[in-house]
């Protein structure tokens, strides 16, 4: 019979650790955003699971991801109670606990086929970050889409750390973050250096990733000049329980506008929900636009809730005076399950009717491109949590983006941490992809972010104001963009076959041993 490998750790101290790990995690995110404690989460998250069976593995796992979501979500609970956060922190602690099955199967099996330097100090540390990027990626999928709110690279937003991501993705900076992390795990474990003569071969994969991490610059994108945008947070009454009568957020809207109404602007961005009225439909609201675009004699882009037969969407448009409008049009792809639709609503309906109906619109997801012509500059888009997907970011930039315009509603979200951790993404979206990024919100945060991240303009939250700002433009694709998709599913995907051939490998020479008549350590 085979030796099992003993815990690093006993139970009860792993569950501590890992909550400890979870814990640390989630002030990485912004407010705190206390960005080095991920090299002291992650350790924690890892050690907890090495060693352990399988049910051991999974409640460690959970442990992990409680302490990690069930802070980290807590400003869903704002106006709709704890029934929300509930479910959802508990979705993603599951599949935080399913997943970490994988991840001490890894610790278990790669050791007895690789036992050797570089088996312990660059394949194991290299399945493990793997497979991280593979519960990352899962939890950004399924069910409904996903939700990949708490990955690891948005920690670093506002690190040295983040220039990476133009060259991997966010992915790959993930998979390098726990791949430094793992490395020094196994460092420590396998005692390399206690001996001077094998201490640097230890040291090397470790060093080498962190210089990597911290010295590696931003892929450089090309100057093609400037937009001067005029974004407008009205902070108009734009919450789902907000007290308001038809067109205040469209008054507020229009009455914020107005101090820069005399500025020379190329385009004037209003954010998600701005127009509380469709006006594709309401002749009324369609003449205030077209007055507005006159006025300022440049294009809107404004976001609304538009119908099309039967069904919604939550739309971005372009709005310019004298045109057959809207001239352009973007639906939001990623629909907020539960929030802007609700799948399998027969079921759900059953479990809590009184939320699920308070959901009376069905959005129906988008299938253009994230992208608009703005008199001939490329504006890459993204509604609300469309920023947190992958694919509306690389698509907006394959289609010809210099620049990005994301529109949000944070209203229903007044003081809660929600809004800066939409931000970390908005940032990390302007170094994955070298483009500059417009982020404008009905009520805060919003700012204009430079292609390399740093803040170009921004507006105090909770306050109605407007902020003309001549924003760069910039042209050619990052690594992180062209091969952001590949990497992933290399990493993630990649990982999981790795460890089904590892698997193999261990059955094989278990039987072979038990012919032989010998131990399997």
């Amino acid at each position: 019979m085979p030796v099992r490998p003993r815990p690093l750790l006993p139970l009860w101290a792993a569950v501590l650790a890992a909550a400890a790990g979870g814990l640390l995690l989630t002030a990485a995110f912004p407010a705190s955003g206390w960005w080095p404690v991920v090299f002291a989460a992650v350790p924690l998250a890892l050690v907890s699971l090495i060693g352990r069976r399988a049910w051991a593995a999974v409640l460690v796992g959970a442990v992990f991801g409680a302490a990690l979501f069930f802070l980290n979500l807590s400003f869903t609970a704002r106006y709709l109670g704890p029934v929300p956060w509930i479910a959802l922190s508990s979705l993603e602690t599951a599949l935080t606990a399913v997943m970490a099955l994988p991840l001490a199967l890894a610790y278990r099996w790669l050791p007895r086929v690789a036992p050797g330097t570089l088996g312990r100090l660059l394949a194991l540390p290299a399945l493990v970050a793997g497979l991280w990027v593979s519960r990352e990626e899962l939890l950004g999928t399924f069910p409904y889409g996903g939700f990949p709110w708490a990955r690891l690279a948005v920690t670093q937003a506002s690190s040295p750390l983040a220039d990476v991501a133009s060259w991997t993705g966010m992915s790959g900076l993930s998979f390098l973050i726990v791949f430094a992390c793992a490395s020094a795990v196994e460092l420590v474990r396998t005692g390399r250096l206690r001996a001077v003569s094998t201490a640097w071969r230890g040291i090397l994969p470790v060093a080498a990733t962190l210089v990597l991490l911290l010295a590696l610059p931003q892929f450089p994108t090309t100057d093609a000049g400037s937009i001067r945008v005029g974004a407008v947070q009205g902070n108009g009454p734009a919450g789902y329980f907000d007290e308001r009568e038809p067109y205040d957020v469209l008054r507020a809207q229009l009455a914020a506008t107005e101090p820069i109404e005399d500025e020379d602007l190329d385009v004037l961005l209003w954010p998600e929900g701005g127009v509380d009225a469709d006006p594709t439909a309401n002749a009324s609201v369609a003449r205030t636009l077209d007055a507005l675009s006159a006025r300022i004699d440049a294009p809107l882009l404004i976001s609304a809730v538009t119908q099309r037969g039967e069904e919604y969407f939550n739309s971005s448009l372009v709005w310019q005076a004298g045109a057959d409008n809207p001239t352009q049009t973007y639906d939001k792809r990623h629909p907020v399950p539960f929030g802007e639709y609700v799948p399998d609503r027969w079921f759900f309906n059953l479990l809590a009717p009184d939320l699920i109906g308070l959901i009376q619109r069905e959005y129906t997801p988008g299938t253009a491109a994230p992208f608009v012509d703005v008199d001939g500059v490329g504006v890459g888009l993204a509604i609300c949590f469309d920023v947190i997907y992958d694919d509306v970011i690389r698509d907006g930039a394959l289609a010809g983006a210099e620049v990005y315009m994301f529109q949000t509603n944070n209203a229903d979200f007044r003081g809660t941490d929600e809004n800066l951790q939409q931000l970390a993404f908005a940032r990390m979206r302007a170094i994955e992809a070298g483009r500059a990024v417009v982020n404008l919100s009905t009520v805060g945060t919003s700012q204009v972010i430079g292609p390399d991240g740093v803040t170009v303009d921004a507006l105090p939250a909770d306050e109605p104001g407007a902020m003309v700002t001549d924003v760069p433009l910039r042209t050619g694709l990052t690594p992180g963009i062209v091969a952001g998709a590949a990497i992933q599913s290399l990493l993630g995907w990649g990982s999981v076959v790795a460890l089904t051939v590892v698997a193999l490998l261990v059955r094989r020479r278990r039987g072979h041993a038990e012919d032989a008549g010998l131990p399997m350590v």
